[in-house]
């Protein structure tokens, strides 16, 4: 029998574990915003063929969160952390290694194995056990982790002129922190703290029923909204401002760095004030801010590479936020499918959202790619704001 000082210990042990699965998350998904000129220019491809990238993260990320809750109940949280950071791992060291662009891109697909898996089994065990501060302290270790991937593709970029090396940097990475995920895997596997809560939800709720609420559809489009908007923004910026507006690499990578960091911050500073501010107006706020930041870099007015900054801050807490928000509006038995569901629809919106705006900036030019991210931000609000006016009423 457990000690309450060794629960305590183990409880603090496994947030921090969390953490740097987050970490290990973000790491290499911003890593093709900075490196896509290069990789493209050396395949030989056009603009448009990111879409492949995305769209095989997205679809493999998608059932992989669908069937995160099988996977827990089978493996365990322990296990399902460490063989799915392996993957990424071997997503990114196969990017770097790649001597075809189909490897390149078939690259994709274990990263979105492994990502959906981590990402759903984590928000569904925090957003259970752990107050909204931690949430959002949580994913602003996955802004750290998006802010460090820029950050070395850019000085690799620079310093040796080599995107591989990029890549292969960030996989030996996650090879360690995959060792520490099978290190600590038997203190996931505690009765009660991983599994039970989705067998409990399949025995009270089906996913089929949870289907059949309409809140769970609201969250899912809000969800493949946000997340197309932040690796929209994530992912294009670089390009828009070194190739549309003349600005260097080192500059422009600067700056997506900046914007990363500042979705990291804001995590970070909202989850002290949070619960003294409110999670729904702390998401209004934050979705205005989304608003005013993307329109101001649209319209390429004075300084609007700073106008980067005040997106992601914009950005930061609103994941986490209604993620926190699931099982409150929607029930805990109800969200253990939710929040599988969201993660899904979130993969599904950073696939399709920037692949079209790859589509566009070969068609109309790069500039509408800005001009885009203000109408997601502004439809973000909107059905934020449709969804409140729903709950007050019930």
């Amino acid at each position: 029998m457990q000690t309450s000082n060794t629960r305590s210990y183990t409880r603090r042990l496994l947030l921090v574990t969390a953490y740097l699965g987050f970490i290990s998350l973000g790491l290499p998904d911003t890593l093709i915003g900075v490196a896509w000129p290069s990789v493209r220019d050396f395949f030989g491809r056009q603009q448009s063929d990111v879409a492949w990238i995305f769209f095989g993260a997205g679809a493999s990320y998608f059932a992989s969160g669908l069937l995160t809750g099988k996977l827990l109940k089978s493996f365990g949280i322990g296990l399902l952390l460490g063989g799915s950071s392996l993957l990424v791992a071997a997503s990114a060291l196969g990017y770097s290694a790649a001597p075809a662009w189909g490897l390149f891109a078939a690259c994709a697909l274990l990263h979105g194995l492994g990502s959906g898996a981590i990402d759903t089994g984590l928000n569904h065990y925090v957003a259970n056990h752990f107050s909204p501060r931690h949430m959002n302290w949580l994913h602003s270790c996955y802004g750290i982790g998006a802010t460090l991937g820029p950050l070395i593709m850019t000085s690799m970029l620079v310093s040796l002129g080599s995107w591989r090396a990029g890549y292969a940097t960030v996989g030996s990475s996650l090879l360690i922190l995959t060792g520490l995920f099978i290190y600590t895997r038997k203190l996931w596997d505690t009765p009660g703290e991983s599994t039970d809560s989705f067998a409990e939800a399949e025995a009270s709720v089906s996913m089929l029923d949870a289907l059949k609420h309409g809140g769970v559809w609201a969250h899912m489009l809000l969800f493949g909204i946000y997340t197309g908007l932040e690796v929209t923004v994530g992912q294009w910026s670089f390009t828009v401002m070194t190739e549309a507006r003349g600005m260097t690499k080192e500059t422009a990578g600067m700056w997506v760095t900046i914007y990363w960091a500042s979705i990291a911050t804001g995590r970070v500073v909202f989850g002290f004030i949070i619960e003294w501010l409110g999670i729904d107006l702390l998401l209004r706020l934050s979705m205005l801010a989304a608003v005013i930041g993307t329109g101001w870099f649209a319209a390429h007015l004075p300084f609007s590479p700073g106008a980067l900054a005040l997106t992601g801050l914009g950005l930061a807490s609103i994941y986490p936020c209604l993620m926190t928000r699931t099982p409150q509006r929607l029930g805990k038995a109800r969200a253990a499918h939710a929040i599988g569901f969201q993660v899904s629809a979130a993969m599904v919106g950073a696939a399709v959202l920037p692949s079209a705006c790859g589509w566009l900036a070969q068609l109309r030019g790069l500039e509408t790619v800005a001009m885009t991210t203000v109408a997601m931000a502004t439809g973000l609000q909107v059905i934020h704001e449709v969804l409140l006016r729903f709950d007050r009423r019930l």
